[in-house]
């Protein structure tokens, strides 16, 4: 007899002045993530905490179902920005409700949105941890927190069992990673598609880039990225990027961190990783091969990238993700991993 496994319970916890769109990120993302069958993989909750209605930032109040008691059931505790001021100099506000976590079960996942980091660490929930939250907040966040390795150039900051984002679609980012992170990018990747939303920015993508969007007089190389995409297994040297952008290689490389926030090096780095883990979780290509198709040239290569952007070896991530997911092989599934990842910006 199988035994259904129960769905992960996210609980969202809506403190007093919270903001609604960072409130409903969690049920939105998370909602959208179904097994093979089509089961929700996740169970989302919203508390609040005295079970009450919960003023927003907005011009209107959120009724909930749950009080503080829903914590004690949470496999992941969510928490979305709330309006803060710090007290004044050298102090934080003493109404920053540190006491929920006590609420919480060993082990449980902590996950904050934007400015919701001041919370976590207020706790000491972050100290000697790395951590982001929204960039306008750093400085008021390292002078209250000092114990807490504060980086402000990254839309999140995974750090095992605690996770923090930047501002508003960084939560966005930080909740299909995690769907990406228990269950893989074919789960994540359809779970964007539902909510609309782009299935990937790494987390240490730059917060504020400079002009995402070019000047109406401006090349874009949002066009090159596309081509680069469909090339991944060629090996894509500067020269080449510019000449298909029709700019010199300096101009490439400013327009690149313009719009994306990196280099174009660092920019291919990150989309073969990307597509070498979709390879691993959904085909059994051998890894000198998958090493070529993704534009590595070998299986030594790939193994230094990936170990660095994952953190394991692709072997150790590939025995993770195949006992849940089908397994392909052959052209068909590169040509269609491909394709998925091209549309990506």
């Amino acid at each position: 007899m199988v035994v259904a496994r129960r769905p992960h319970r996210i609980v969202v916890l809506a403190l007093p002045q919270v903001f609604p769109f960072e409130l409903g990120i969690p049920a939105r993302v998370f909602g959208s993530a179904r097994g093979p069958d089509g089961a929700p993989l996740y169970e989302v909750v919203t508390c609040s905490p005295d079970g009450g209605p919960v003023t927003t930032a907005a011009d209107f109040t959120i009724g909930v179902e749950h009080g503080i008691e829903a914590l004690a059931t949470a496999d992941t505790l969510v928490v979305p920005p709330f309006a803060w001021q710090p007290a004044g100099p050298g102090g934080t506000d003493p109404a920053l409700p540190v006491g929920v976590f006590a609420a919480l079960r060993p082990g449980t996942r902590v996950v904050s949105i934007c400015t919701a980091a001041v919370l976590l660490a207020a706790a000491g929930l972050l100290d000697g941890r790395p951590a982001t939250t929204h960039w306008e907040e750093a400085e008021d966040c390292r002078r209250l927190f000092p114990a807490v390795d504060w980086d402000a150039d990254v839309l999140f900051v995974d750090d095992g069992d605690v996770l923090t984002s930047a501002g508003v679609a960084a939560g966005v980012d930080l909740c299909l990673h995690l769907i990406r992170r228990d269950h893989g990018s074919a789960v994540a990747n359809r779970a964007a598609r539902q909510c609309v939303v782009p299935p990937w920015r790494e987390g240490g993508q730059a917060q504020y880039i400079e002009r995402a969007v070019p000047g109406p007089t401006d090349a874009s190389t949002s066009a090159t990225r596309v081509w680069a995409m469909q090339h991944l297994d060629q090996p894509l040297p500067l020269d080449e990027l510019a000449r298909h952008a029709g700019m010199s290689v300096r101009t490439l490389t400013r327009r690149f961190r313009q719009e994306v926030g990196m280099t174009p090096v660092d920019w291919l780095i990150q989309q073969r990783v990307e597509y070498a883990r979709h390879l691993l979780e959904s085909s059994d290509l051998p890894i000198d091969r998958l090493a070529r198709s993704v534009g590595f040239g070998s299986s030594a290569s790939l193994r230094g990238h990936f170990h660095t952007a994952v953190g394991v070896s692709p072997q150790a991530y590939r025995k993770t993700f195949q006992g849940e997911h089908p397994v392909a092989t052959g052209p068909a599934v590169v040509s269609a991993a491909a394709a998925t990842l091209s549309a990506r910006p």
